[in-house]
C-alpha cells in the first residue's frame, strides 16, 4: 500500500464512478463519430469512382492496335480514359485520350484504336476518370 492510498483511505478520498462513467461516455461517442466519419468518407469516394475493365485488344497491323474495354461509370457524368499501346519491352508506342459524353447508363463497352509508332504487343486501358 502507497503512502497516497493510505492518505486516500484515510481521509474518505476516493475517484468518483461518475467521473470514470463520464469519460468512458466521452471516448465511446468520440469512437462512435469517427467511425461514422471514415464510413462516410469511404461511400462518398466510391460514388465518384470510374472503373475500367479490358476485355481485349487486337493488334490491326504495324500501325494501329484495337483495344475492348468496359467501364462502369456515375450515371450522368462525362467520363475521360486514356488507352495505351506498349511493345514488347513494355515501352509505350502509342496513347490516346478519349472522351465520352456523360449517359444514363452506369455500365457501357467501348472498343478504341490507338495509332503506333511501332509493332505493340499489347493494348489496354491505363486509367480513367472524372473530369
Amino acid at each position: 500500500m502507497t503512502t497516497q492510498t493510505m492518505l486516500d483511505d484515510r481521509y474518505g478520498r476516493t475517484r468518483s464512478p461518475r467521473r470514470r462513467i463520464l469519460l468512458w461516455s466521452i471516448v465511446g461517442v468520440v469512437a462512435v463519430g469517427l467511425t461514422g466519419m471514415l464510413g462516410w468518407t469511404t461511400v462518398a469516394n466510391s460514388l465518384g469512382s470510374v472503373t475500367a475493365i479490358d476485355t481485349g485488344y487486337t493488334v490491326v497491323d504495324a500501325e494501329t492496335v484495337t483495344v475492348s474495354f468496359q467501364i462502369t461509370a456515375p450515371v450522368g457524368e462525362p467520363v475521360a480514359c486514356a488507352i495505351e499501346a506498349q511493345d514488347e519491352e513494355h515501352g509505350t508506342v502509342g496513347w490516346r485520350v478519349v472522351e465520352y459524353a456523360a449517359s444514363a447508363d452506369h455500365t457501357r463497352a467501348f472498343t478504341e484504336e490507338i495509332p503506333t509508332l511501332a509493332l505493340a504487343t499489347t493494348g489496354f486501358v491505363n486509367s480513367c476518370w472524372v473530369p
